[in-house]
């Protein structure tokens, strides 16, 4: 029997051992796990996305100068067009009748503005001319035979009376030699008048015809460049009004993109940077651009803060279309095999950065602690962060979970299978 009573003594030693095992166990606080994650090298790219609109470059705007109905289109939305080609024929027909009359005023003012530098009309001025001459003659015979007479009546060869009768025809015929000259005058004087009248209505007349033949011209809308009507809104009988757009016209074989870039992220944008567009409503397509010009200044829009960055964009197949609304990817800053740790995991303490690095501990490493690390950081995108100074590769980073990371803790880390950057 003696035998049997030792297995039973050791049998009892053993469950009282593992009593006290349990119980100790029990006692013991647990170790909480956290997730954590292996530092590990790859190329990082920092991304900055936004939205824009896309524009063409340098287009050729068309607005109607002038109130009117459409009687003509000659072109059709998203053709090309060539400099000079006919686009729409606006209803100038009243301004055409009133050219029509306008230049036949300039015609007379012309013609009354000749005449007046001339002296005035042609009729009045031969008459004049004729009488002048006729008085003239007139006046040197009555003179010529005064002087005879008073010689031949000295000599008593003719009458007083004859005399006095030729000196009274003389003093008639200078007075109708005055009258003449004042209505040479008279004429002279209207004559300036006239030309100052006369020059004032070809310069309106001219005017007016400059005016009108401009709004016939408006009525007559031609390409003003070569490219593709990319906007033609406008159909016979609508009527139009003054500053109304009518057409656009561009080159969609190469466009621009305004990027609307929200305050805080317009640092790290410069020109020359790899720009990504995607349109939704052609989703399995892309296009590629540089940006060409930075904001000077920021400004509202909508309930947002922007910079507007102007992108050009290659569009061979002319796919994309102006005034689309796009989504916009700024490729900033690129790192190549940087050491990269998840966004989460980095935290902020003023202007320090840390993170807690699972670290091993006792004999044989059985016990796992996080220590506070202050880190460097470089670029980061919308994941990750590229660390400069702190972590070495291979080391473990603990993510932020249930348990509330502390310097000094003692946790069980559990790597996670995703992969930076994801």
């Amino acid at each position: 029997m003696k035998p049997q009573i030792r297995r039973l003594t050791l049998a009892a030693a053993a469950v009282a051992v593992l009593v006290c095992v349990l119980v100790w166990i029990g006692r013991r606080a647990p170790v909480p796990g956290v997730g954590a994650i292996l530092v590990k090298r790859q190329d990082l790219t920092e991304v900055v996305n936004t939205n824009g609109r896309v524009e063409a470059i340098d287009p050729a705007v068309i607005r109607a100068e002038l109130n009117a109905f459409v009687t003509k289109v000659g072109a059709t939305e998203g053709k090309q067009v060539r400099a000079g080609d006919s686009l729409l024929k606006l209803d100038t027909s009243e301004a055409e009748a009133q050219l029509a009359r306008n230049r036949q005023a300039l015609l007379d003012a012309e013609e009354a503005l000749r005449a007046a530098r001339a002296g005035g009309p042609p009729d009045e001025r031969a008459q004049l001319e004729a009488d002048q001459r006729k008085s003239d003659a007139e006046l040197e015979r009555l003179r010529a035979e005064q002087t005879a007479l008073e010689r031949l009546a000295a000599q008593q060869a003719a009458t007083q009376e004859e005399v006095s009768q030729n000196r009274l025809a003389l003093t008639q015929a200078e007075a109708t030699g005055k009258q003449i000259a004042a209505r040479k005058e008279d004429l002279a004087r209207r004559a300036r008048l006239a030309v100052e009248t006369s020059q004032l209505q070809v310069e309106r007349s001219s005017a007016d015809i400059a005016s009108l033949a401009k709004m016939v011209r408006q009525g007559n809308l031609t390409a003003p460049i070569g490219g593709t009507l990319y906007l033609f809104p406008v159909h016979v009988g609508d009527y139009v009004h003054t500053g109304d757009l009518l057409a656009e016209i561009g080159n969609l074989a190469r466009l621009q993109v305004r990027a609307f870039v929200d305050e805080p992220e317009l640092g790290p944008v410069s020109p020359g940077q790899l720009v990504l567009i995607n349109w939704d409503a052609l989703p399995n397509q892309s296009w590629e651009g540089r940006t060409e010009q930075i904001p000077k200044t920021v400004v509202p829009r909508n309930t947002r803060t922007v910079g507007e960055v102007l992108c050009s964009v290659e569009n061979a197949s002319q796919n994309l279309l102006p005034n689309a609304n796009v989504s916009v990817r700024i490729i900033v800053r690129q790192a190549k095999d940087a050491l990269v740790v998840p966004r989460g995991a980095v935290r902020d303490e003023g202007n320090h950065r840390y993170v807690y690095v699972v670290e091993e501990a006792g004999l044989g490493g059985t016990t796992q602690l996080l220590h506070r690390r202050e880190v460097r950081l470089g670029i980061s995108s919308a994941s990750d962060y590229q660390v400069i100074e702190g972590v070495r590769e291979g080391e473990e980073v603990a993510l932020p979970g249930d348990v509330d990371l502390a310097d000094g803790i003692k946790v069980r880390a559990v790597i996670q299978r995703l992969s930076v950057g994801s």
